[in-house]
């Protein structure tokens, strides 16, 4: 399941967060939960909108792709 997360993680969100001087780093994927941990890091990190960010173009990207993921948290 990991492999599937860092897939989608690469393909289809990284490019976005980088285009706009932010990154992701995957930290974990909790099974029981279906909770993916993420960091979001550069200018994502700071962000006032990084909340919108995780939600929109993390949390939705990850749900479609991939039905077993219920949720993505964001590591402080």
């Amino acid at each position: 399941m990991e492999q599937r997360v860092l897939q989608v993680i690469q393909e289809q969100i990284r490019p976005n967060l980088q285009a706009h001087g932010g990154d992701i780093e995957f930290k974990g994927f909790d099974e029981v939960e279906g909770a993916v941990t993420v960091a979001l890091t550069g200018a994502c990190g700071g962000c006032p909108f990084a909340q919108e960010t995780l939600r929109v173009q993390v949390e939705q990207v990850l749900r479609a792709a991939i039905p077993e993921v219920k949720s993505v948290r964001r590591e402080a």
